[in-house]
């Protein structure tokens, strides 16, 4: 149980003893107002009673008091009219009462830390992973892995279908439903996030229920870590000045050539904006920890990986031996903004198949290429495709748009493409 659900049935119960307090020494003429008051006590008994239950299964001793203090609160309605029996009915609630504020606050234990992962993107997940191991191997800890759905952006900007991809992550990773975890109900002590848009990325959008500024409500610790890592020591001044860098607690970088861009990109905006302090001290929020993706490149094995069937014979030349594979990686920023772009990734394509006796290309798009270009440049989507499309169907090459970077990284040889965050982690 998380430490804020205690405390919060704890409040509740100690507002319940109030309110019994108070309905005792209530003009028993005013009877609708004595009612109302009981009505209300009822239903916080239940809200306690059903929060119990999903927290710790059906059964349980308190439950069954907060039953019997639900029949009290009826026979105390019932002896309005009869001042004796309506004191005792109180005395007997308050001793109930109190009986109930023991056992939670004996019987539930506050040590574990509830943490909760949410993640949008599967292919994504390899930024919060190596933090979600650590979290999992703690006895202290309760950790919960809820994918959060996500929504394409449509031409007009506005949200096209809604996306889960819950069913994506590795086996290994045991998922909760976002529709099964109440983030209100149980407010968990820490909430991790890997995407700092909330509603200002151009291609997606995660549930409005998830954006940053929301999750800041349902926590005391909101942990962002970039779904990228920098390139040559520098981030660009955009990424420090986005929703889930103001509204989180701490956000997690890779060194501290990076976390000074952070403080002071996110002091210049405060500056500018007259809004000094209103996102935290910036020395404390940003914390140079490394990056989990760097975790995920090391752990990640070529030996160790599995490989899809349908690669297994690009690997190899007809004589047995492992042919060179290169990882092609074509970014999202650079397919939007540059005009010959499509032309180029025509010429590297060929360029490959006039070597393919020889070399194994891997062309590893950005996961979000066919939506941004839905969204920004739908004029050159049906191009675009095309490529895809005879890229796939002249099979001399392997085409991986699996959630998985790290696979693609372990089984190849040599990087070729792209100024990105997969150069660092190569």
């Amino acid at each position: 149980m998380g430490r804020h659900i205690k405390k919060e049935l704890l409040k509740t119960i100690d507002l319940m003893i109030e309110a019994n307090l108070t309905i005792r020494d209530m003009n028993q003429n005013d009877r609708s107002v004595i009612m109302d008051n009981l009505a209300q006590s009822q239903e916080a008994a239940l809200r306690i009673g059903n929060a119990l239950e999903s927290l710790e299964g059906k059964g349980s001793q308190t439950v069954f008091r907060l039953e019997e203090y639900c029949e009290s609160l009826y026979l105390m309605s019932q002896s309005v009219e009869d001042p004796a029996q309506y004191v005792k009915c109180s005395k007997i609630i308050q001793k109930q009462l109190a009986c109930i504020r023991e056992e939670i606050y004996h019987g539930l234990s506050d040590e574990k830390w509830e943490i909760v992962f949410l993640p949008y993107k599967a292919s994504m997940w390899d930024s919060l992973e190596s933090v979600w191991r650590a979290a999992s191997l703690d006895k202290q800890c309760d950790v919960y892995v809820v994918p959060i759905p996500y929504f394409e952006r449509r031409s007009d900007g506005t949200l096209g279908e809604m996306r889960d991809e819950g069913d994506l992550y590795p086996r290994y990773v045991p998922i909760t439903s976002w529709k099964e975890y109440n983030m209100m109900e149980r407010h968990p002590d820490i909430i991790y996030i890997h995407n700092p848009y909330d509603q200002y990325n151009y291609a997606t959008s995660v549930h409005p229920n998830f954006y940053s500024v929301q999750l800041k409500r349902y926590t005391n610790m909101l942990v962002y870590i970039p779904y990228f890592v920098a390139t040559a020591h520098r981030v660009g001044e955009d990424f420090c000045t986005l929703p889930g860098v103001f509204f989180a607690d701490k956000v997690i970088v890779e060194d501290d050539d990076i976390r000074k861009i952070y403080i002071d990109e996110l002091r210049k905006f405060e500056k500018e904006n007259g809004c000094e302090g209103k996102f935290g001290k910036a020395e404390k929020k940003f914390l140079s920890l490394g990056s989990p993706k760097f975790d995920k490149v090391l752990y990640t094995k070529r030996e160790q990986v599995s490989i899809p069937s349908e690669w297994e014979p690009f690997l190899y030349a007809e004589d047995g031996t492992r042919k060179k594979v290169v990882l092609y990686n074509t970014t999202l920023d650079a397919l939007l903004k540059d005009e010959g772009y499509i032309k180029k990734i025509k010429a590297v394509l060929h360029m490959f198949y006039e070597n393919k006796d020889d070399i194994t290309l891997l062309w590893r798009p950005h996961p979000l290429n066919m939506a941004a270009m839905q969204s920004v440049r739908p004029q050159k989507l049906m191009e675009y495709q095309t490529i895809v499309k005879d890229y796939k169907e002249e099979g001399y090459g392997i085409y991986d748009d699996t959630p998985d970077i790290h696979r693609a990284i372990a089984i190849s040889d040599i990087y070729y493409g792209d100024w990105s965050s997969v150069v660092s982690l190569y």
